[in-house]
């Protein structure tokens, strides 16, 4: 993919910061790397690669918190409109790193908010976060976490994290960003479990409302169909055997098909 990825036009992290995309509807397509590499054939005419630090595939972390009860899983799982995920999110390339809360709304619509989660160190990430109102860095976070999250943050934990590499195109008229996340590996905090997904491909348009997408009809082309995939919910079916996954049934089993080629 590297190859691929290194014959397009580049975009810089200043030139992507006009194109945030905060308020969002989101369209994931789930696929192998031997498709992926016809797919960046296709778009090379259109789209722009991101650049940072001369690097195109992006190194990320993630970790997930969640209730005693696991009820944001819960919510999702069982197709809850209005749900939540709460997150640190780290762009290992660039050192950021950020707490972020993600909600879906009645109308798909996705919004994300964010503030920099400072000194967390992805290299050696720290398992024990609580947001406890006695603790300092939870007062730091205090005013954020109530405005956005629906939950109470005291009873949250760190339930998941996952590693991944990610390109970033941006089609030529900066008015959608594809997201391409390979060598997806997760931990489940509780469990103690792996899932390793390396061969699997996502990706995710992301676009304000619906504007026209050069990238849907190569998908069309290429028999890639959308399938709904959260990395937090499928990390955790995988990983945790405890948790209800009748909804994820059909998802996880695309998941063992396509692994099953690679």
């Amino acid at each position: 993919m590297e190859r691929i990825i290194r014959t397009y036009n580049p975009i810089s992290l200043d030139e992507m910061s006009g194109i945030k995309l905060m308020n969002r509807t989101d369209t994931k397509f789930v696929t192998t790397v031997d498709r992926l590499k016809l797919l960046l054939q296709l778009a090379r005419q259109d789209y722009r690669a991101q650049e940072i630090n001369g690097e195109r595939i992006a190194s990320y972390y993630t970790a997930y918190f969640d209730t005693p009860d696991n009820n944001m899983y819960i919510v999702h799982q069982n197709g809850h409109a209005g749900r939540q995920k709460l997150r640190i999110r780290s762009y290992m390339d660039s050192g950021l790193n950020f707490l972020e809360v993600k909600t879906k709304n009645n109308h798909g619509r996705t919004k994300k908010k964010r503030v920099d989660m400072v000194g967390f160190d992805p290299q050696h990430p720290d398992h024990g976060i609580r947001f406890l109102r006695q603790d300092e860095q939870f007062r730091s976070y205090d005013a954020f976490l109530r405005k956005h999250l629906r939950y109470d943050p005291t009873v949250l934990s760190e339930q998941l994290e996952n590693h991944f590499h990610r390109i970033t195109l941006v089609n030529n008229a900066k008015t959608e960003r594809l997201t391409i996340d390979s060598d997806l590996c997760f931990h489940n905090l509780v469990t103690g479990r792996n899932a390793d997904l390396t061969g699997l491909v996502i990706i995710e348009l992301k676009r304000d409302g619906l504007q026209p997408s050069p990238i849907l009809g190569m998908l069309r082309e290429l028999r890639i169909k959308p399938s709904g995939f959260s990395k937090y919910c499928m990390g955790s079916a995988l990983t945790n055997p405890s948790l209800k996954r009748n909804n994820f049934k059909e998802r996880l089993r695309l998941v063992e098909r396509l692994l099953s080629r690679v």
